[in-house]
């Protein structure tokens, strides 16, 4: 089955580049184009994308505001967004992150990059592992959102001591095969781990889990403390 792409973009020109790229491989297909993100959540709704490509910067309602509402919407819990913004370290970026956003592009990646992304979000994991990317949770998220989280004695409780060392080497960006290294396990085990860090502390995805790393305190910008 294809990956169902929904493209977000008040530039039609840019929108029109990304679906042609999209378009033409064989497991990618593009479902539909916004230019606001009013007309993207509508859209969502309808079609019902595994990946909503969204720009953040728009006139009227931004993708930010539309990022929040298609993340809320239990109807759309299988559609992930990808963010694409110009400057990787966009304070707006961390905040699509905190709303639950699956991750982000710079809109001038490499083709391969941009069509690996979707599928990389696609598949449930996150594009976090980039150095630009780990600077930017770690300036804009490692403070607490208040409002935004449970005390973290009550979102961390429920996992063990290994689901806390495997989601804070996750929250440094680690992948699965990096932190199966480090703690002597098989992939399949860190994924395992992952997987009910995931479910226990009701997290999307790994970008979620991530920022609630942060957020609650079990890692701290620069901390090698678990």
């Amino acid at each position: 089955m294809s990956i169902r792409v929904l493209l977000v973009d008040d530039q039609a020109l840019l929108r029109g580049t990304f679906r042609l790229l999209i378009d033409s491989c064989e497991d990618l297909e593009v479902v539909g184009e916004a230019a606001d993100g009013r007309e993207a959540v509508d859209l969502a709704r309808t079609h019902r994308p595994d990946i909503v490509l969204m720009d953040i910067r728009m006139p009227g309602t931004d993708g930010l505001a539309a990022t929040a509402a298609i993340c809320a919407d239990p109807e759309l819990a299988d559609t992930r967004v990808l963010v694409l913004t110009m400057y990787e370290t966009d304070e707006y970026v961390a905040r699509a992150l905190r709303v639950g956003a699956s991750g982000f592009l710079g809109k001038y990646v490499t083709t391969d990059t941009l069509l690996d992304g979707i599928r990389t979000v696609a598949a449930g994991e996150a594009l976090l592992s980039p150095g630009a990317t780990r600077a930017l949770i770690t300036r804009f998220l490692a403070g607490p959102a208040p409002g935004n989280l449970l005390a973290p004695a009550e979102r961390l409780n429920d996992l063990t001591p290994r689901e806390r060392e495997v989601t804070a080497l996750a929250a440094r960006g680690k992948s699965n095969d990096e932190i199966a290294g480090e703690l002597v396990l098989s992939v399949l085990t860190v994924r395992s781990h992952i997987q009910r860090a995931l479910t226990k502390l009701g997290a999307r995805d790994r970008a979620q889990l991530v920022v609630i790393a942060y957020q609650t305190g079990l890692v701290r910008p620069e901390s090698r403390q678990f």
